[in-house]
């Protein structure tokens, strides 16, 4: 490989300091999420967001839990929003769902909660996570722990309860 010359130094700093930087010079994690948020990695440019994906990504579920040791949805949820937005949520996905203003799919946006029942329509409201962009979201999951997966998808298709914008 040879080495760069000085203009081509210059123009990568010049990009670098403008933030414009081509997919050549992604990092690895703006890869790995291009990939499962199904969007251009040049799309990808929030290090902050992703760096807190990647530490809870894959944290192993479990009922009642709010750490990386073990994680339910409220749990992550909670999380989640207190680190990245700064915003305190209840524990409960009920409860999170009550205090939300209720929005459609079409309206949601990165860092509304997304809600789901599981248990079917009269158990109420279930399971949450928290709205990506691209129709992805971010939770903890019964049987993957910390995951990204598709409202698309059959299963969340069929229990999506409704999306939530928190109010503070």
């Amino acid at each position: 490989m040879a080495a760069l010359t000085p203009e081509e130094e210059n123009k990568i700093a010049e990009l670098k300091n403008r933030k414009v930087i081509g997919i050549e010079l992604s990092a690895p994690l703006q890869f790995k999420y291009a990939i499962l948020l199904d969007i251009p990695v040049e799309m990808i440019n929030d290090n902050k967001l992703l760096e807190l994906i990647d530490s809870w990504y894959g944290t192993k579920y479990k009922y009642g839990g709010d750490t990386r040791e073990g994680v339910d949805c409220s749990g992550f949820t909670k999380a989640f929003m207190a680190s990245y937005y700064d915003v305190t949520l209840t524990r409960n996905s009920a409860e999170m769902y009550a205090n939300s203003k209720h929005l459609k799919k079409k309206k949601l946006a990165q860092g509304d909660l997304v809600f789901f029942k599981t248990k079917g329509a009269k158990a109420g409201i279930t399971h949450v996570g928290v709205y990506l962009c691209n129709n992805k979201f971010v939770h903890a999951s019964t049987n993957n722990g910390v995951i990204i997966s598709d409202l698309g998808e059959d299963y969340y298709k069929s229990k999506f309860a409704g999306g939530g914008r928190v109010v503070n």
